[in-house]
């Protein structure tokens, strides 16, 4: 089982023999916890904390978001030892422990049972059409691997294109909503005095082919996140999607506090809606990590595009 480091509470993966079984407990954990927790405040910093850190990285998997998060929450870039050597001209500073995360093995495949050579000869497969130096290579599984974060590391400075967004909403505005054609939608702003939904800053229609967002005018920060809001709904749900309205608040909300925070800007009204899941079981909380994430990651990637914002920090 993963152990706690006494310095700071984070997780440590010790114990080189038993290193990838303490990351798969480690997640499963994180998962109960959340599910089992009575003080939903406590439960919703936990996810908050995650979503920071997948705003940070949201090219990883949220397998690896949610391993950084436990053991270095305040993490911004990581990177391999000799990484950090040669393309940086930086050191791991002597002392610092690793931060374990996943990266995948590649290997030629067998076409019909997705076996590496080695454990495709000793499997029941009986293919052999074709030899195996013409396999086409894929993931044929995962292994621990150490990275480092920035603050862990000392020597020359960063590159500035690898700081992060100045958060500038004025700016990112018009990016947001020119991706709305990447992202398969149409975006109508309307001035608050013709807005005709009440209450709501924004709603996302599936009357058509394409997803219709209309978006009530207000500072500029306000319509990114809403803007984004409502693309995760475009993006995640539908008319005849089964899932109750909390839960669809909830996915909505956490990729616009991912996206907007990997932007730069505050998204402290983001929170209200993570303490949500406690219907969730380990496994539908996990599934629902990975569809934040890869909408955020969509998202971002497509906001980039469209202006002077890094895809990546």
């Amino acid at each position: 089982m993963d152990s706690l480091d006494p310095t700071n509470g984070h997780v440590v993966f010790d114990d080189a023999d038993a290193r990838a079984d303490q990351m798969h407990q480690a997640i499963d954990q994180w998962l109960a916890e959340l599910v089992d927790a009575v003080d939903k405040a406590r439960a919703s910093d936990q996810f908050q904390r995650w979503l920071d850190v997948q705003s940070r990285f949201h090219e990883y998997s949220h397998r690896n978001t949610l391993l950084i998060t436990l053991q270095c929450p305040d993490a911004t870039k990581v990177a391999g030892y000799r990484t950090w050597q040669r393309e940086f001209n930086r050191h791991v500073t002597e002392g610092e422990s690793a931060i374990w995360i996943w990266a995948p093995l590649i290997s030629p495949q067998c076409p019909a049972c997705g076996n590496s050579p080695s454990y495709h000869a000793d499997s029941d497969c009986e293919y052999n059409e074709t030899p195996s130096e013409e396999w086409d290579e894929g993931v044929v599984g995962f292994k621990p691997v150490p990275v480092f974060d920035v603050s862990q590391t000392e020597g020359e400075p960063l590159p500035e294109l690898e700081t992060a967004a100045s958060g500038a909403a004025g700016d990112l505005f018009p990016a947001v909503v020119d991706a709305a054609a990447d992202l398969g939608v149409t975006v109508e702003i309307i001035a608050a005095t013709a807005w005709p939904h009440g209450d709501a800053a924004g709603v996302c229609r599936h009357d058509d082919e394409v997803p219709h967002i209309e978006v009530r005018h207000d500072d500029p920060a306000a319509m990114v996140g809403t803007c984004v809001h409502e693309y995760a709904h475009a993006l995640l749900h539908d008319a005849a999607d089964a899932a109750d309205q909390t839960a669809r608040e909830l996915e909505a909300e956490a990729v616009a506090y991912i996206v907007g925070r990997h932007f730069g800007l505050e998204m402290d009204g983001s929170a209200r809606y993570l303490a949500a899941w406690s219907d969730d079981d380990p496994d539908r909380l996990l599934t629902r990590c990975e569809r934040i994430r890869e909408t955020g990651q969509t998202v971002i990637d497509a906001v980039a595009e469209h202006g002077d914002c890094p895809a990546s920090i």
